[in-house]
């Protein structure tokens, strides 16, 4: 495999173009970010009439239409995120949901959030596996890894754990009790508890552990709670002493939803490194390709995760909110003024690992406003002013510390991490 894998940024006239700045499809070694897809036609560029089941139809389609414009097909989903303006819609978005993944269901989360780019009602968002690799890796007939544990919640809609070459998606857990299917009782420390208890139990059944947990996404319904899921979060990472002695933890980003599933006050996924990789690849010593958890402190730092996790060629940026570096407040100006100072700590992390924007393949961004949606891509396209990485967009009703914005990144990572492969 060479050290120099070159970043494959595609779009299809066959799903929406110029909804914003952003490639549909950025692939990268083994795997592929879809950009989050809107309930728009591709032939008029316009939101299509219809109900709630009519609109995800149409994300699906144009998550199919990505798909299959790059010669794969919709049983390489490893992963789909869903985001509603609405959670009692749920139902009617799963009954299309179904049509589209008869059998194999990738993992998924799935919340509801404040607003979304032209008012739609829902926009899905997707990763798949790319077995034949990025130029110049030869093309190699990977297997998908799809597998659920009976210590964990299951879903006919959701894989618990799908791996695939050095990486793998758990789905979102809800804080449910394995054995009785309902939430548990409790406030939100034990909802935060039984969270990632189920992501441990779906690691411990794959015999992965706890630590190779590479970033984790935290969704609240009450921003006010996170300083109790932080006091939970902090008895689960680190979790070996391996990882203790280092004071490893994962990237990490909080996002507020307006409701969740079951009306859930917290849920989480994660990232998973996978030493092991997945057949026909020959199984390493899963310490054999080192996690590099790396911090600068020229951008902001926080007891609770890590700046940015490399593993293998990809590399996860923890989210970002637009805090003064001088006072570690969060930044007085404008929304234009906060994305610079996003993207500026983004830029930041980046470059201290000696990389630099255009090795971004996917962002992810959270706007308290969504009508400053222009004033963002003003200052986004700044950053990224001829090749755009895959994004997803959404208004959410809060923020951490009252900020407008906040993003976080995944990269690539030609060079992986020791002893390079």
């Amino acid at each position: 495999m060479s050290g120099i894998i070159i970043k494959s940024a595609r779009n299809t006239p066959n799903a929406p173009q110029d909804l914003g700045p952003y490639t549909q499809s950025v692939a990268f070694s083994h795997y592929n970010n879809i950009s989050a897809q809107l309930p728009v036609d591709p032939a008029t560029g316009k939101m299509i009439e219809g109900d709630i089941k009519a609109q995800t139809r149409q994300c699906l389609a144009n998550i199919k239409a990505i798909v299959e414009s790059i010669g794969h097909v919709m049983d390489d989903v490893v992963k789909t995120t869903i985001f509603l303006k609405n959670i009692a819609d749920l139902d009617a978005v799963n009954d299309m949901y179904r049509e589209f993944f008869p059998g194999y269901v990738p993992t998924r989360t799935v919340l509801a959030v404040a607003a979304l780019p032209l008012n739609a009602e829902i926009q899905i968002e997707a990763i798949i596996s790319n077995g034949e690799g990025t130029f110049p890796q030869a093309p190699c007939a990977l297997i998908k890894l799809a597998r659920n544990s009976d210590k964990a919640p299951q879903s006919p809609l959701s894989t618990h754990t799908v791996a695939f070459s050095h990486y793998n998606n758990i789905g979102a857990q809800l804080p449910v009790d394995g054995a009785s299917g309902k939430l548990v009782a409790g406030g939100i420390k034990e909802q935060a508890a039984q969270c990632l208890s189920n992501i441990k139990a779906v690691l411990e059944s794959v015999d992965v552990p706890f630590d190779d947990i590479v970033k984790v996404t935290v969704y609240l319904t009450n921003l006010a709670d996170i300083d109790a899921v932080n006091e939970v979060y902090t008895t689960f990472f680190p979790d070996s002493a391996i990882a203790r002695a280092v004071a490893y933890l994962p990237a990490r980003s909080v996002i507020c939803a307006s409701a969740l599933p079951m009306g859930a006050l917290v849920q989480m996924d994660a990232v998973i490194s996978h030493g092991d990789g997945t057949p026909p690849q020959l199984v390493e010593d899963r310490h054999n390709l080192v996690i590099l958890a790396r911090n600068t402190d020229k951008a902001p730092r926080s007891a609770l995760h890590t700046q940015t996790v490399a593993f293998s060629h990809y590399n996860h940026i923890a989210g970002q909110l637009p805090l003064d570096m001088t006072t570690g407040k969060i930044l007085t100006g404008c929304i234009k003024e906060q994305t610079a100072q996003c993207l500026g700590h983004i830029k930041t992390i980046v470059e201290s690992i000696d990389h630099v924007m255009d090795d971004i393949v996917k962002v992810n961004i959270q706007v308290k406003n969504i009508e400053d949606l222009e004033a963002v891509n003003a200052i986004y396209t700044q950053y990224f002013p001829s090749y755009h990485p895959a994004r997803t967009v959404i208004g959410v009703s809060e923020l951490p510390a009252g900020a407008l914005v906040q993003m976080d990144a995944v990269m690539s990572n030609a060079e992986s991490t020791p002893p390079r492969c």
